[in-house]
C-alpha cells in the first residue's frame, strides 16, 4: 500500500469546506494545524504591529490512487484560482505506522478498484 501526503495552506474560514470536500473524494481524515503566513505582498500593519493572515495547514494522508481526485476537489472547493486563497501540494511518504486498524479496509478498496 502506497500513501502520499497532501498539504494545503488555506484561510481558516474555508478549512471545513476543504476537509469536507476531501472526505467526499475519499480521504479518511485530516489533521489541521493552525498557522500564519505571508505571501509576496507585505503584511498589513496597524500602529506598527504586523497583521499576518491566519491560516490552517490541512494534512491528508491518502492512498496514492486517490491523490489526483482529492487534490482536484481541494482546488475547486477552495477556489484556488483566486489570488491568496490557498495552495496545496503532494509529498511522497516512505513509511507509515499506526494505520494497522485501517489497512484491511484500504486493501479491500484497492482490490475492488482493480476488479
Amino acid at each position: 500500500m502506497r500513501f502520499k501526503l497532501i498539504l494545503s495552506s488555506v484561510k481558516t474560514d474555508i478549512t471545513d469546506t476543504i476537509v469536507d470536500a476531501a472526505k467526499g473524494a475519499g480521504a479518511t481524515g485530516a489533521t489541521i494545524i493552525p498557522a500564519r503566513g505571508t505571501g509576496i505582498h507585505e503584511a498589513k500593519s496597524f500602529f506598527g504591529l504586523s497583521l499576518e493572515a491566519q491560516t490552517d495547514i490541512v494534512m491528508l494522508l491518502v492512498e496514492e490512487h486517490r491523490v489526483r481526485e482529492i487534490l482536484d476537489v481541494i482546488k475547486e472547493s477552495g477556489e484556488f484560482h483566486k489570488p491568496g486563497t490557498g495552495i496545496a501540494f503532494v509529498l511522497p511518504v516512505e513509511h507509515v505506522v499506526g494505520l494497522e486498524s485501517q489497512m484491511e479496509r484500504f486493501e479491500e478498496e484497492v482490490r475492488e478498484s482493480y476488479f
